[in-house]
């Protein structure tokens, strides 16, 4: 068969590796819309300050979930986060707030951690902004570039997202090439 390879051949069938490719894609694609389709099921939650189309919202999330499914395939995330929800502070006061919590706390977990404690608008923060782990696709794009893409234990922001201003510290990223 044209996919099979000999034991004693240590080379794949360059063939087996498009589908390798494929079926990681496919599974990529098939997650992301388990992912985006059980938001079809969540009650509906009161309408925020800032609003988005739905329509873009929802043309771009698949293929946001889908493509970093497929660029950080096997990797987890682990951080903290500190919140500012548009309903505490304007967006500039949020941004130059967060701003000031970074130079204070730089990338000390536990200055973090107190931080997020005092001033996160997440319910996270009762246990210092920790998120736990977390896959590629679970957190909405902004978030999830800066988990998979930048540094670890560095504090990164102020990050925009449609809950608010976030700083993000990424505490621990498994799965690395």
């Amino acid at each position: 068969s044209i996919l099979s390879t000999s034991p004693s051949s240590p080379h794949l069938h360059p063939l087996h590796i498009s589908i390798s490719t494929m079926n990681r894609f496919l599974l990529a694609l098939v997650s992301a819309l388990l992912i985006v389709g059980t938001s079809a099921f969540a009650p509906n939650q009161p309408p925020t300050t800032i609003r988005h189309s739905n329509i873009d919202t929802q043309r771009n999330a698949i293929w946001d979930t889908v493509n970093s499914l497929y660029n950080n395939w096997g990797k987890k995330a682990t951080a903290s986060h500190i919140l500012f929800r548009p309903s505490q502070f304007p967006e500039d006061e949020a941004k130059a707030k967060l701003l000031e919590i970074k130079a204070e706390v730089g990338g000390d977990p536990e200055k973090f951690a107190a931080a997020a404690a005092e001033w996160s608008g997440c319910p996270s923060s009762k246990d210092g902004g920790n998120l736990g782990e977390f896959g590629p696709g679970m957190m909405v794009k902004a978030f999830d570039e800066v988990c998979f893409d930048e540094d670890v234990g560095v504090v990164h922001g102020p990050i925009s997202t449609q809950f608010g201003e976030h700083l993000i510290l990424i505490t621990k990223r498994t799965g690395e090439e």
